[in-house]
């Protein structure tokens, strides 16, 4: 039987690339191509494949957010262009690695270490060695948090950062707002401001730092003033100050 596998990359020429590569391979069937994380979170959900092809850096959530949101746990074969993410871990046999531009010899390694997995019934270990992967990139190779942990009488709550829409500054603290709700973070806007991965959030006043995934719509009102639909729609304005950094975001939209 077929592995029937989406490709997950936003790049096209990449996704084009793999359909190209996996064309001789008798045992994979391609089911799809997604070109974000979220669209292949919906996907993922609704067909339910055997196994990913998950590039790392994306830029609504990356690579490993994506998988830790998936449910029921498809193999999955990791793919990024950088390579200070192949550390050591990656030699664990569940799951493999291919730094871009891989050729056909590595593609063929890493699907028969897959179906290896699959044919020798190793699949119950696969989902915790997948965890223990990403802890150990995690930690070692982002400079940049990825979740936030809210501690209130004596109860933890971890907050993903790709689930919040934008952060706002509330005297000593900050506040989180997701889609469900908002959490308030005992934290200044300045130093939060410089952990996060500014290729997904964007500050566009001193007490507001938006989720780009979740910007609707930008439109230019005078003197240097931006209006921000998000996706929740609710509507901001920018502050003057933050003008060059809105610039330089718009001039990377489509």
């Amino acid at each position: 039987m077929k592995l029937r596998c989406l490709i997950i990359d936003d790049e096209f020429l990449a996704r084009q690339r793999l359909l190209k590569l996996l064309e001789p391979f008798d045992s994979i069937l391609v089911i799809g191509e997604c070109k974000n994380g979220q669209d292949a979170l919906e996907k993922i959900k609704l067909k339910e494949p055997d196994l990913i092809f998950l590039d790392i850096q994306m830029p609504d959530m990356n690579g490993f957010t994506v998988y830790d949101k998936i449910q029921k746990k498809p193999y999955v074969i990791f793919t990024t262009a950088y390579d200070s993410y192949a550390i050591k871990a990656f030699k664990i046999n569940a799951v493999d690695y291919l730094l871009k531009p891989f050729d056909e010899e590595r593609l063929t390694i890493a699907i028969y270490r897959i179906l290896d997995i699959k044919k020798t019934n190793k699949a119950s270990k696969i989902e915790g060695q997948i965890k223990r992967l990403l802890l150990s990139l995690q930690e070692e190779s982002s400079p940049f948090i990825n979740q936030i942990v809210l501690s209130s009488k004596g109860r933890d709550t971890v907050i993903n950062i790709d689930d919040v829409v934008y952060f706002k500054s509330d005297g000593n603290y900050v506040q989180l707002v997701t889609s469900e709700k908002s959490h308030l973070y005992r934290e200044t806007m300045n130093m939060l401001y410089s952990q996060l991965d500014l290729s997904q959030f964007l500050r566009i006043h001193r007490s507001l730092i938006l989720n780009k995934f979740y910007i609707r719509k930008c439109v230019y009102i005078n003197n240097n003033v931006y209006k921000f639909e998000l996706k929740n729609d609710l509507e901001v304005l920018s502050s003057r100050s933050f003008s060059s950094q809105i610039s330089k975001y718009l001039s990377t939209q489509p």
